[in-house]
């Protein structure tokens, strides 16, 4: 966040046609990092797509990496800008009346932010280019994921703290929900696959809630991984009338049995 705080200081002082180049370079520098990855972007590239010539984006930044840094750090401030949204919401989960509403709202939320926007982009260029700028990587996971799970760890908590949810291990817990709520959809985005429809990444939440809310639904005495675990449904047969479940075979038995035994008023 300094280093966020320092760049807007910068900016705030400097000429006015500086920043407006400033700006058109790393929004060109973004949309070809992001497109093309770090090693197949030139800055050739990123002047022609900022209308600016070669000469004026190396005025502004001394090499590649230091255009790639600056690019990734403002898109590192607009996924945290996403993140304090969505944190929003997972405070109001904790005051809510009804929870069950609001956790559909917020997974809505989560799925569209993630899926729909910059997100996923985002994570496929760090997940590339993670160890040469491990710290552009480790900054965005404490941002944006690692800060999301971390606020819905804390309200999940709570709410179980309060018996409006039956949660045995919150952090756990969150995690099932982010997952549920986004699918397979966040793995096939990043294997490079276009984003899903907004209609489907809202019904996808909504499914995703649902599971969520039978596993950690207040007043249950089983815990989620005893539901989806070893701790199996009962048999519906098992509800059937005692006499009709016996097998057949034994019974034939039992017939043949008694009609091949002589009865003691046939002797």
């Amino acid at each position: 966040m300094a280093v966020t705080k320092d760049h807007d200081d910068d900016a705030r002082r400097e000429d006015p046609r500086a920043a407006r180049s400033r700006h058109r370079v790393l929004t060109a520098a973004t949309a070809c990092f992001l497109a093309h990855g770090y090693d197949a972007t030139t800055v050739e590239q990123v002047a022609a797509k900022a209308g600016l010539a070669k000469r004026t984006v190396f005025n502004l930044y001394a090499d590649k990496p230091s255009l790639f840094r600056a690019a990734l750090e403002c898109s590192l401030d607009t996924a945290e800008r996403f993140t304090c949204q969505l944190l929003a919401h997972v405070h109001e989960l904790a005051e809510a009346p009804d929870v069950r509403a609001p956790l559909g709202a917020l997974a809505e939320e989560l799925a569209l932010t993630v899926l729909a926007g910059p997100v996923v982009p985002l994570r496929r260029l760090l997940a590339r280019e993670g160890e040469r700028f491990p710290e552009l990587l480790a900054d965005y996971r404490r941002r944006a994921p690692e800060a999301v799970l971390t606020a819905l760890t804390g309200t999940f908590a709570v709410l179980a703290e309060h018996g409006r949810l039956s949660i045995d291990n919150p952090s756990i817990a969150a995690e099932h929900f982010a997952f549920l709520v986004m699918g397979a959809d966040l793995d096939r985005g990043m294997l490079g696959e276009p984003p899903p429809s907004s209609q489907r990444s809202r019904e996808r939440a909504a499914t995703g809630v649902e599971v969520f809310w039978r596993a950690y639904r207040p007043d249950q005495t089983q815990t989620p991984c005893a539901v989806s675990g070893t701790a199996s449904h009962a048999d519906p047969a098992s509800d059937s009338d005692p006499a009709s479940d016996s097998d057949p075979a034994s019974d034939s038995d039992s017939a043949t049995s008694s009609t091949s035994k002589p009865s003691s008023s046939s002797r």
